[in-house]
């Protein structure tokens, strides 16, 4: 066999192993859509309910209300489970009159291997983004402490991970990013109005919830609320 029929051989087994290994390492290629649009599920996954949050219609769609005291769900389900890079999206509007910080998403396999989004209140009906990201050891915090967004309005926020790196963007918009080593998750829970242990909670209300096992482009972003 001539080295030119080797060459070509090895050339398409090592693309073989390339391609197995990229669709291998983000789990299942599909996204995880999360519409919040009633209280019994989410995803097709149970909830259980805390407190009284509501059902509302908006321009965009049907979203869920929560109170900023005690309102949230707990759904029995991590999207972020053998992922190794992703991109998480949330539209949400964030109310006046909440607390300070608010973990309102929060996706974890363990105390020490989580990941969430946040929001910071200035005090003069203003916000900015807070994502973190932790693992056995490493963790990373970005706050966009430059860029101030008003309360009461609809936002796209997203959070990826491309296996090096985080970045948050608010409206398609970059704000910050960090270096970070976060493995994939191992199973879990998922929170949305409230961190797991059911404290910071979110006042405002959230519409849609997507993961997706990429990194994706701003252009490929959920539309804009």
């Amino acid at each position: 066999m001539s080295d030119y029929v080797i060459g070509s051989w090895l050339g398409f087994f090592l693309l073989l192993g390339l391609l197995s290994f990229r669709s291998d390492s983000s789990g299942d290629s599909k996204p995880a859509l999360w519409e919040l649009d009633n209280l019994t599920q989410v995803g097709g996954h149970p909830v259980t309910v805390l407190g009284q949050p509501e059902v509302i219609s908006t321009p965009g769609g049907k979203a869920i209300l929560f109170d900023g005291k005690d309102d949230a769900l707990i759904v029995d389900s991590n999207p972020l489970a053998g992922l190794d890079r992703f991109t998480v999206e949330v539209i949400f509007r964030p109310d006046p009159g909440g607390e300070k910080e608010q973990r309102f998403l929060h996706m974890q396999a363990t105390e020490t291997r989580r990941a969430l989004i946040e929001t910071r209140l200035t005090g003069e009906n203003e916000w900015f983004l807070d994502t973190f990201l932790k693992s056995d050891t490493s963790e990373r915090t970005l706050q966009a402490k430059q860029a101030l967004h008003r309360l009461g309005a609809w936002y796209h926020a997203a959070l990826v991970y491309d296996g090096v790196r985080m970045r948050h963007y608010v409206n398609r918009q970059l704000e910050t990013k960090g270096p970070v080593y976060f493995p994939p998750l191992e199973g879990g829970q998922t929170s949305i109005g409230c961190r797991l242990n059911r404290v910071f909670w979110f006042k405002g209300a959230i519409r849609t919830v997507r993961v997706t096992p990429a990194i994706l482009d701003p252009t490929d972003f959920l539309p804009m609320p």
